[in-house]
């Protein structure tokens, strides 16, 4: 049973419960409109002095994800509010993201046969498919921008959990090309699979992975993008790393898989975090 909490920390490589804050925020019991079997996989963005989470409600009556939102007005108390997406398939992984004046958003969306990126108009309730991405199957794809292109991590052995493949291309609508160096990951569960945004800042490119050793959602790790061209890449594991891990008791006691970490000021950093325990129904 996975459900939804809030971190914060002095940087994305130190985040833990922040003090007043009762996680999970949001579980499967927040769900008003679909009776949920869990919610997973949260992204967040800030827009006009509100917070706007999206995650994958996993509807019971469907057995099929769907995208769900929460709002809140300090990025620690939230409100669900609405499934905001659902297709005739499986959805999660709502990774949403603003450019141009615009906000995106970049779904797993495996049994579609590829991936797909969709557009709010209006946001954040309303998302329109304006782009087919890949016609590869990929688990959690990860998009960024650096150094003038776009970026796409994505495992591409999506039950095995052990290769990460990259993409990149000039334009969000593409044509996207493999990198010449992917796989970059090959026949490892404990860092191909992504686990959150892929984050920006100082200098570095930071990627989070899930750890999937022994079981899926263990923990995520961290690795820092050392080199990164169309040409060339390399990588190595955060010093901090692994930066998430089970507590052993409570909402996330068994396993952690996802972050989403949004720097609010220097020093000071805000996490949407999922945690997986024991169903105790």
């Amino acid at each position: 049973m996975w459900s939804i909490g809030i971190y914060a920390g002095a940087s994305p490589f130190e985040l833990g419960p922040p003090p007043g804050t009762i996680n999970p925020v949001i579980t499967r019991e927040s769900v008003t409109d679909v009776p949920a079997a869990f919610v997973a996989d949260p992204f967040m963005v800030q827009a006009g002095g509100t917070w706007y989470m999206f995650c994958e409600v996993l509807n019971q009556r469907t057995n099929k994800g769907e995208i769900a939102l929460a709002t809140s007005l300090n990025g620690f108390d939230w409100f669900y509010q609405q499934i905001i997406l659902s297709e005739p398939f499986h959805l999660s992984y709502p990774y949403v993201f603003d450019w141009g004046g615009a906000y995106y958003m970049v779904p797993e969306a495996l049994e579609s046969g590829g991936v797909c990126i969709y557009r709010a108009d209006p946001f954040p309730t309303r998302w329109t498919l304006v782009h087919r991405l890949l016609c590869t199957p990929c688990a959690d794809p990860s998009i960024f921008w650096f150094a003038g292109s776009w970026w796409l991590f994505a495992c591409t052995t999506p039950y095995q959990h052990d290769e990460l493949s990259l993409y990149h291309a000039a334009t969000l609508s593409g044509p996207w090309l493999e990198h010449p160096a992917s796989p970059i990951v090959r026949d490892d569960k404990r860092s191909a699979r992504p686990a959150g945004r892929v984050l920006v800042f100082d200098n570095q490119i930071i990627r989070f992975t899930q750890d999937c050793l022994p079981r899926y959602g263990t923990q995520i790790r961290a690795f820092t993008v050392g080199e990164l061209s169309t040409s060339s890449y390399r990588e190595d594991e955060h010093p901090m790393s692994p930066v998430l891990k089970a507590s052993g008791h409570g909402w996330n006691a068994l396993g952690m898989h996802h972050v989403d970490a949004h720097e609010l000021s220097p020093g000071r950093w805000i996490a949407c975090v999922d945690g997986f325990a024991a169903d105790e129904q």
